[in-house]
């Protein structure tokens, strides 16, 4: 929820990007934060700092300030938040109901939600480094258009997409809301691999791949290491975190992942690898 919470004030002060790209995180040598966020004729950024455990707020005057991240409610941590950027001068509105999760509170309300594990969070932080490690390297062998790395605080994922250069069909999604949302997200094709730490029917924390849209035959491609599975019920590519840690080389082993259900997206979908790949 607190990822949440300076998400959307990142997303609020920010020129729109294509693919909601203004709206994630990014990883720091400290934790999560946001990238300079322009603020009338100022400038200021935030971040979660995982190994003192603190929300840093840096402006361009260069005034700072931190907000404690210890065990409090969410409606707790939103309160001091927004008082504290109004003391640095800096007022923003924001949408204060969460997303993508179900029965959401809004923010200034949610004295439900209170923990705040230390621990868990700077295992968790340590993750998602080494993933993004790798996740660059996998990056840049690719000269087609492609997305940053970057943490959504929406599905709690850190993520890299690549695109095909062409549209991709309307979105056809009941809810007016959400299909406007994701008609943006996925406008284009796109194979979108990541890590996130289980939600749903996925228990356990997986490194996933997807295609938007995915081809015919897409779900039937053998890809590698051999413990990576099609999961149907998401409709995604998995290879469990857990077994990655136990690989002789757990960065060869996701790079395997990473290359070898890209290639099942690709080239089910008739993609010009000739022209996207790096030589």
């Amino acid at each position: 929820m607190w990822t949440q919470i300076v998400g959307k004030i990142r997303l609020e002060l920010t020129p729109k990007v294509n693919h909601w790209w203004n709206v994630p995180l990014y990883l720091s040598s400290r934790g999560l934060y946001t990238s300079i966020i322009p603020y009338e004729n100022r400038h200021f950024d935030m971040e979660f700092d995982f190994v003192e455990h603190k929300l840093l707020i840096r402006t361009s005057d260069p005034k700072t300030a931190s907000v404690a991240l210890a065990p409090r409610s969410v409606a707790d941590f939103y309160q001091e938040l927004m008082s504290t950027l109004h003391s640095l001068g800096i007022d923003v509105e924001i949408w204060k109901l969460p997303v993508e999760v179900a029965d959401p509170i809004p923010f200034d309300q949610d004295k439900v939600h209170a923990a705040y594990d230390a621990e868990s969070v700077r295992r968790l932080w340590r993750i998602l480094l080494t993933a993004d490690e790798v996740f660059k390297v996998f990056r840049s062998r690719f000269v087609g258009k492609s997305s940053p790395v970057h943490f959504f605080w929406g599905s709690f994922d850190l993520a890299i997409t690549r695109f095909s250069g062409r549209r991709a069909p309307e979105r056809t999604d009941p809810d007016p809301v959400l299909r406007k949302i994701m008609q943006e997200a996925y406008s284009h094709e796109v194979i979108s691999a990541g890590w996130w730490p289980g939600s749903g029917p996925v228990k356990e924390a997986a490194f996933y791949c997807y295609a938007a849209p995915a081809a015919s035959g897409f779900a039937e491609q053998k890809v590698r290491p051999e413990s990576a599975f099609y999961d149907s019920g998401v409709g995604e590519y998995l290879l469990m975190y857990d077994t990655v840690r136990s690989e002789a080389s757990p960065s060869t082993a996701l790079l395997e992942f990473l290359q070898s259900t890209y290639e099942a997206g690709a080239t089910t979908a008739k993609w010009d690898r000739e022209e996207l790949e790096a030589k």
